[in-house]
């Protein structure tokens, strides 16, 4: 009994932070603070679903699968939050060292 209630706790934070993610990346003006929020839903709530599962289910063929997806988002998600600052960097501003056009020194 107390693992199902551990299970509905975990899951219900990660449905939370979700939740709370998708709201940041709605109210955030640039994509900067957005990135912020992106970076969030890609590390913590992975990590409670992960929990809940490892709870319910203990140490299975199925959770093996989920433990090297969670790895993947924890590995990938802040490459790609790095990528897409610096992609929106470079739009905003344009290379690193090289001055803008028209505004050459």
């Amino acid at each position: 009994m107390s693992g199902n209630a551990i299970v509905d706790v975990l899951l219900g934070v990660a449905v939370a932070i979700e939740l709370l993610c998708c709201l940041g990346v709605a109210v955030m003006r640039n994509v900067y603070d957005r990135l912020h929020y992106l970076s969030a839903a890609t590390s913590v709530a992975p990590f409670l679903i992960l929990a809940a599962l490892l709870v319910r289910e203990g140490l299975s063929s199925q959770t093996l699968d989920a433990i090297a997806t969670v790895a993947i988002l924890f590995i990938a998600g802040p490459l790609l939050v790095h990528a897409t600052a610096r992609a929106a960097r470079r739009i905003d501003y344009g290379r690193p060292g090289v001055a803008p056009k028209g505004k050459e020194e």
